[in-house]
């Protein structure tokens, strides 16, 4: 079926605002910082929000917002930890990014949600 990040339709998506979705697709950015804990240890979509981020967030990374994609799944990672730190510290490993960003058919939430409903979705290629 080739690449199996296409077919995979029944991973969750993790919503990551821009530049920070882009950075984990880099491998630069490994930790995701979140106010709770998961206990999740699998591949999950990097879905870039619609929201951006901060101007500055872009700028220091020599990003433009522009030339990022928005509104769509652009790869996938595996979340490997999360370390109480005060805040949680989700570990993230292995990014692979999507050879061309996918829009999803459910409503995207601020953390984890199914980019294709809980039954997926059948005609991705």
């Amino acid at each position: 079926m080739g690449d199996d990040m296409a077919t995979n339709v029944k991973l969750r998506a993790l919503s990551i605002r821009q530049p920070f979705a882009e950075l984990i697709m880099t491998g630069e950015k490994k930790i995701e910082y979140r106010s709770r804990p998961t206990k999740l240890r699998e591949r999950v979509y990097i879905y870039a929000c619609k929201t951006r981020g901060y101007p500055e967030s872009y700028e220091e990374h020599g990003l433009e917002p522009e030339e990022l994609p928005h509104g769509m799944l652009i790869g996938r990672v595996e979340l490997v930890d999360c370390e109480d730190c005060g805040d949680f510290e989700w570990h993230l490993a292995n990014p692979k990014r999507l050879k061309k960003p996918l829009a999803v058919s459910a409503m995207p939430q601020p953390g984890f949600f199914w980019p294709f409903g809980k039954g997926g979705r059948r005609d991705i290629n």
